[in-house]
């Protein structure tokens, strides 16, 4: 880890004695991310489609106030060493659920309140992502999600339009409920810019649970693609679900729901 890291600062003080770190897509923020010096960072999804509006804090103090289902905040610096996260409903002090986790620099977390496996409470899951970007990287970041309590495992597929997924491996495969893929401390996938579109499919096997329609995926995007059951309490049935797509543009965040075909 430190060699990498000595390897990344090399690199970006060579960068900048040539003057051409302006071009390689990121601001100091960013830079500072992927050299692993900044601050942790942190975002939260509102995942769970039967609670209402909610609160999510750090270690007692509330940062993200009275936000609805499917909303994301844009990413925010908290202290290194150890941390509980916690959800509740907005303006309240108790818990739904908490989390405990040990932020460290350069790293970017998300914290998701999903719905708990029995379907009538809360849970609260982390995602850490080391960011081992390369500076000089213009690829998209891509990682999945599994907030569906009413599916299994899953597979996701991010292919050309159309394509024939009965030859191909995932892309991110065997994603449990309330778990991601890539897993929790390992980094995100890369892809290129371009055209795609995602399936999502039972895991181990080619039934297609989703089907978006084509999106672009630009370059240097961050996405995180979560699977999120449809319908209300009591009338979720099994594998239907839909999706949700959190894009980080810098410290801008925004979310919306991928249309299925």
């Amino acid at each position: 880890m430190m060699k990498n890291q000595i390897r990344k600062i090399a690199t970006v003080l060579a960068l900048g004695s040539l003057g051409v770190l302006a071009g390689c897509g990121g601001g100091d923020d960013d830079i500072g991310q992927i050299i692993g010096t900044s601050a942790p960072q942190y975002r939260t999804v509102h995942a769970n489609p039967f609670i209402q509006n909610v609160d999510f804090g750090v270690n007692g103090t509330v940062k993200i106030a009275n936000v609805g289902f499917k909303s994301v905040s844009n990413y925010f610096g908290i202290d290194s060493g150890s941390a509980v996260a916690t959800v509740a409903s907005a303006g309240t002090s108790a818990p739904l659920a908490s989390a405990s986790f040990s932020p460290a620099n350069g790293h970017r977390y998300t914290a998701l309140a999903i719905v708990a496996a029995t379907g009538t409470a809360t849970s609260l899951s982390i995602i850490d992502d080391p960011y081992n970007k390369s500076i000089l990287s213009d690829k998209a970041r891509v990682r999945t999600f599994n907030a569906s309590y009413n599916a299994n495992n899953v597979d996701v597929y991010v292919t050309a339009p159309n394509a024939d997924i009965t030859t191909l491996s995932p892309t991110m495969g065997g994603a449990a409920y309330g778990s991601a893929s890539p897993v929790s401390t390992q980094d995100s996938i890369y892809l290129d810019g371009g055209t795609y579109q995602v399936s999502v499919t039972t895991a181990g096997t080619k039934n297609v649970i989703f089907a978006s329609q084509p999106f672009s995926l630009a370059n240097n995007a961050d996405w995180l693609i979560t699977t999120l059951p449809a319908g209300g309490l009591g009338a979720v049935t099994p594998n239907a679900i839909r999706v949700l797509v959190a894009q980080a543009n810098g410290a801008s965040q925004t979310a919306s729901e991928l249309p299925s075909k």
